[in-house]
Parts: structure tokens; C-alpha cells; sequence
């Protein structure tokens, strides 16, 4: 692809430094439909990205946008704080008989926010409350968000840098496999619970993904998360699962966690809960721990009715006949073929994959190969981005609605990005 360089001059001039994804897609977008963003110069590119996860349902869904449009068409709501409106009661009616009545679950829902970050914060704060604790435990290569409290629990030191000051009550232990099996789970863990000359206090709560995107897509057993809920069932801790990117069926199931058989005390979901990429997020919780006096937690845009819209029709169009799920494992599978012929290709680059659902990640011996892989996928009209703590890894995020065609184009496209890289 032939591409004009484009006119970035008030980005590059006004918009602060702190800017990141535009540096490496150096372009400006204009519309997008689908699995496809087209820039102002109509060069089209396969998006492998999808908002961060954001987008399970690609680029303005039609059926998503229709009724958006309808809603605001007809003067609905768009600003509610935490006013009852009947976009949020056909929201919760929906989510009830949708995803929690179906799973046999009594989760109350809280709306914190509009960000993940702010579900994470609503999140540890209601733990610390009920348990009478500070101490969070959290796990290598976790990401939970950029505010105090959620970097506190985030393990990137690049990311925790930025904070300015000490990010405390966080206490850091390892994820599944992160010492390559050479020590049986939460042996480190269990025993200093145990031991009172440890130096930990005792946890509030347990935060974890069951997939770590940002992390380099490091996937938790079944078994190892099992273990875990044993764990803090036996020491009163509660557990967090932050389901904010691997939720919304990115992994297979509307939860992530669904495969390993537990049901966490309280869930984080954000990004794709609307379906249109309209900020909205939630804290989910057992019942018992639904302490909150009125108020105590609060903020202006709690209530985005335009999101509880197109949530609400996500739902109902992709989630009440189970066959989401089913085609999410499908293309998994077409994806995980791929990608383990790629791995054989370039086994002399100590290339690897592992993943789960519609979310992988591609990595080889040298770090910075997935920086240059990613770069040469933008140069062929394909966006995916990298993860890791030394981004590290090729990270594939299509839209849970991509067909079969357009998942071959993005293989083909890497194949072509990883050969020309070799």
C-alpha cells in the first residue's frame, strides 16, 4: 500500500506527547464500518484492534446504530446520572434475563463510571469495605487500569512509573506459569498467608484476569484459577475477576471465567459492554456485599443512556440464542491453525503463540520483532498492535462478528508481515 503522508501537523502541535497509537498508525481516520476503518485518503485497513476490545461487534454495527439513531431520534435521554430511565431499566431487564438468570447468577449491578478504570476503583474500594482490609493482591504482568488504585494493582513499571508518587496496599505474587512451572501453584502465596512473620497483611481481596491482554496474552489454566477461588475461600478473601477486555465473549463465553467453573465474588466489565464503543462500565457483586451507603460512591457519567441502547440490543441480538459463543470457538480455531503453521515456519526465531476465543498473541526470541511485525502490517493495511512488559508480543483482536474471509486476509496479511521480518 502506497500511502500519502498525511497532515499531522495539529496533532503533532496541540495534542500532548502523552499520545501513543497514533505514532504508530501514523494516518487519519474518517469512517468505519465493520472490520474495516478507511482513512480521509480512502486507504483501507483490516482492523485486528478493535478499540482495545472495545468493538467485539466491529465498526458501526448496523443493527446497534439503528437503534442509537431510533433513541436519540426521539429525544431519549442521553444524560442521566443515576436516574432511573427506561433505557437503564430495559438495560438491566436485559442483562438479567440475558446473561445473569441464564448462569444462575444474583450479581447486583453498579454503574461506577464510564471507563474500566473506574469499575476497578469501584471494585477494590467496596472490597476494602467489606472486609475491613487494605491490602489488594494482585499478579505479575496484570493490567487494571491507569488511575492510583488500579495502577497499584498493575504490574508494568513503565505504566506504575507514571503515578508520581508510592502506589501502596498492592502486593504483586505469580501468575499462572510465570515461574515455568517449576514450583506448584501459589505455593509462594499460600504459605505467606500462613506464616505470621511473612510481613503480609491480610488481603481484602484478590484481583486477576483469567486472560492478561495488555500483559502479553497470558492465559490462566481452568485448574489454576479453581485453585485460586479455593484460596481465597479459605483465607476470607473475596475475589476480583477483571473481566474488562477478555469479557463480552472476546474469550468464547460471555465471561471469561465461565470455563474454569468459578463465579467470582465481584466482576469488572467495561470496553465492548456497550457494543458500540460508547464509554460504559460496571461492577459486578454478590449480593451480601452490596454495603454502599447512597452517594458514597458517585460520578457524573455513571448513567450514558445512549449506551444502555445499544448494550441492550447487543444483547438481545447476539446473546439470547448461545450461538455467540459458538462461533467466537470456531474462529478461534481458524486463528490458532494459522498461527501454529506460522510457529513452525519460524521455529529457528523461536516464534510461539497461545491465546484463547478470538484473542492471541504471536511471539518470537527477539523482543523487538513484534514492533516491526506490527509496523509492516500498518504498511500492508492491517492493524494490530503489541503487549508485554517489553511489548513483546503480537496481539490479534478481531471483531467477534469478522467472517472467515476477513480472518484469512488478516492471516495472510500477518504471514506476509512476520516473513518480511524474518
Amino acid at each position: 500500500m502506497t500511502i500519502t503522508q498525511p497532515d499531522l501537523s495539529i496533532f503533532e502541535t496541540l495534542e500532548s506527547e502523552v499520545r501513543s497509537y497514533c505514532r504508530n498508525w501514523p494516518t487519519v481516520f474518517d469512517r468505519s464500518r465493520g472490520s474495516y476503518l478507511y482513512d480521509e485518503d480512502g486507504h483501507t485497513y483490516l482492523d485486528f484492534f478493535m478499540g482495545a476490545g472495545s468493538l467485539n461487534y466491529g465498526h458501526n454495527n448496523p443493527v446497534l446504530k439503528r437503534a442509537l439513531l431510533d433513541y436519540l431520534e426521539r429525544d431519549g435521554i442521553t444524560h442521566g446520572l443515576d436516574m432511573s430511565t427506561t433505557a437503564k431499566r430495559a438495560f438491566l431487564e436485559t442483562f438479567r434475563d440475558v446473561v445473569l438468570s441464564p448462569r444462575d447468577m444474583d450479581h447486583k449491578v453498579m454503574f461506577p463510571g464510564p471507563t474500566g478504570a473506574n469499575a476497578v476503583e469501584a471494585a477494590l474500594k467496596l472490597a476494602r469495605k467489606v472486609k475491613g482490609r487494605e491490602s489488594i493482591v494482585s499478579f505479575t504482568n496484570g493490567f487494571h487500569g491507569m488511575s492510583l488504585g488500579a495502577l497499584a494493582v498493575t504490574g508494568n513499571a513503565f505504566k506504575r512509573a507514571g503515578a508520581g508518587i508510592p502506589l501502596v496496599h498492592g502486593t504483586p505474587m505469580p501468575f499462572d506459569d510465570y515461574l515455568d512451572g517449576q514450583t506448584p501453584d501459589f505455593i509462594w502465596f499460600e504459605r505467606l498467608l500462613q506464616d505470621a512473620g511473612s510481613g503480609l497483611n491480610q488481603p481484602a481481596a484478590v484481583i486477576v484476569e483469567t486472560v492478561q491482554g495488555e500483559g502479553g496474552v497470558n492465559v490462566a489454566r481452568p485448574e489454576w484459577l479453581r485453585g485460586l477461588a479455593e484460596l481465597c475461600k479459605r483465607h476470607d478473601m473475596l475475589l476480583i475477576v477483571d473481566d474488562i477486555q477478555m469479557g463480552c465473549g472476546r474469550t468464547g463465553a460471555f465471561f471469561s471465567f465461565e470455563e474454569s467453573g468459578i463465579v467470582p465474588d465481584i466482576i469488572t466489565l467495561s470496553k465492548s459492554i456497550s457494543g458500540y464503543g460508547m464509554p460504559m462500565s460496571l461492577t459486578l457483586f454478590r449480593p451480601e456485599l452490596d454495603v454502599w451507603e447512597p452517594g458514597e460512591h458517585n460520578g457524573t457519567f455513571r448513567g450514558n443512556n445512549p449506551a444502555f441502547v445499544t448494550a441492550s440490543a447487543t444483547l438481545n441480538t447476539y446473546w439470547a440464542d448461545g450461538q455467540m459463543e459458538k462461533q467466537t470457538l470456531s474462529r478461534g480455531e481458524q486463528i490458532e491453525s494459522a498461527l501454529r503453521a506460522l510457529a513452525v515456519e519460524h521455529a529457528h526465531a523461536g516464534a510461539s503463540y497461545r491465546g484463547r476465543g478470538l484473542v492471541w498473541g504471536l511471539t518470537f526470541d527477539e523482543a523487538d520483532r513484534a514492533r516491526r511485525v506490527c509496523q509492516r502490517a500498518f504498511e500492508l493495511g492491517m492493524l494490530v498492535e503489541t503487549s508485554g512488559p517489553q511489548s513483546e508480543v503480537v496481539k490479534l483482536l478481531p471483531a467477534l462478528t469478522a467472517t472467515p474471509e476477513e480472518l484469512d486476509e488478516g492471516l495472510r496479511v500477518l504471514t506476509r508481515a512476520v516473513r518480511e521480518t524474518d
